[in-house]
């Protein structure tokens, strides 16, 4: 029997408001790359943070940016762009009292020793490294990296409480205060009339994400050869060719390869047009940190179908579905089990409400008590 997760009751005060005239920095460099998650966590922490009330109107989280013809932002009064001099001298980090670090395995720029007084936040999105079948070098090699961003750091942030567990359980923290803060669900753009890049022709499963071989997308094919009335869209970039190669592969084999399709990164309007127009959303993922697209789809009110894997139950909760297993029967009952489920009962207004707990307003009040903790 289905349970749904409750609302919580647990309402977060508002934070002290922050002095403005010390200056806090998001390093945004990895925003380079405009279709990564880590782009939207930036953009999104950024803008809500400075959204939060000010006492002097200035304000309170500068993002330092990569160069302007890398980015889609407007400028805005808290972008501090990157520059080729800042390699030689960075008066931005002058009156800097907190760097806020956004990902485990990028960079920390205030040196300890130029900059012993500036304090340094972390957030670790995943050690995923450790759950993908890596080689044990590989593993070690990146454990060791964001070791070394944990020992300048002052304060951590992990984004799940699974992956609070991993960083205390792979990782030697000391007595530094690791924090779990939620993602928030980016605003999802107005859906168009219809998609430019590829409309389907029948009722339609969805999967967003990166295609490769962590995403698992290849055990949903089964799902189209015990439902022929419906097609598969894994919309994402092709990270990795050789899986995606596999995945098609394997479809031509099934007899299914005329209903799969892989139509790469899409704009947002098209995103907001499948997640709202599919009949269900799947992410049977085996390494997540936390899984955004999953409450992107409970937005508009989709059955979710996880994997058991990592943060996934963490963040699905009660109001989704999930494999036990990736055998063709085992993923096919559960997919029409679930179903079944959500057309017979009033399954939908649950599975919004479950995602509506998932706010950027939220998360950005968090992580400015915890700026604030630090320049204390």
């Amino acid at each position: 029997m289905l349970h749904f997760l409750r609302k919580s009751d647990c309402k977060h005060p508002a934070p002290p408001q922050l002095d403005r005239m010390s200056r806090i920095i998001l390093d945004c460099d990895l925003m380079k790359y405009s279709h990564s998650g880590l782009y939207q966590y930036c953009q999104q922490l950024g803008d809500h943070v400075n959204q939060l009330p000010a006492v002097d109107g200035s304000p309170s989280l500068y993002m330092y940016l990569p160069p302007r013809r890398k980015l889609e932002l407007s400028p805005k009064p808290y972008h501090l762009i990157e520059q080729r001099w800042h390699r030689l001298v960075q008066p931005f980090l002058k009156d800097c009292r907190v760097w806020h670090a956004p990902f485990q395995s990028g960079r920390i720029l205030p040196g300890k020793t130029r900059y012993p007084a500036i304090r340094v936040l972390l957030t670790i999105h995943d050690l995923n490294v450790l759950h993908e079948g890596k080689p044990q070098a590989v593993q070690q090699k990146s454990l060791a990296h964001t070791q070394s961003l944990i020992d300048r750091s002052d304060a951590i942030v992990c984004i799940s409480e699974f992956t609070r567990s991993d960083v205390l359980t792979h990782c030697n923290v000391g007595d530094k205060p690791v924090h779990v803060i939620y993602n928030g669900v980016d605003p999802l753009t107005e859906p168009i009339q219809a998609p430019v890049a590829y409309r389907p022709a029948r009722p339609f499963l969805l999967g967003i994400g990166y295609q490769n071989r962590k995403k698992n997308y290849h055990v949903l094919l089964p799902l189209l050869q015990s439902n022929p009335e419906l097609e598969l869209l894994l919309v994402g970039h092709h990270d990795d060719p050789a899986y995606v190669g596999q995945v098609r592969q394997l479809a031509q084999n099934l007899g299914v390869s005329d209903r799969l399709h892989l139509p790469g990164t899409v704009s947002e309007a098209d995103k907001a047009w499948y997640l709202r127009h599919c009949q269900a959303f799947l992410h049977p993922s085996l390494a997540e940190g936390f899984g955004l697209p999953v409450i992107e789809a409970m937005r508009f009110g989709k059955p979710v179908f996880l994997s058991t894997a990592t943060s996934l139950p963490e963040i699905g909760g009660e109001a989704a579905f999930y494999f036990p297993s990736f055998e063709a029967t085992v993923v096919q009952a559960v997919f029409e089990q679930g179903m079944h489920t959500y057309t017979h009962t009033p399954m939908a207004d649950a599975i919004v409400r479950h995602a509506e707990r998932f706010t950027w307003q939220e998360s950005a009040r968090q992580y400015v008590a915890v700026y604030q903790s630090l320049m204390n």
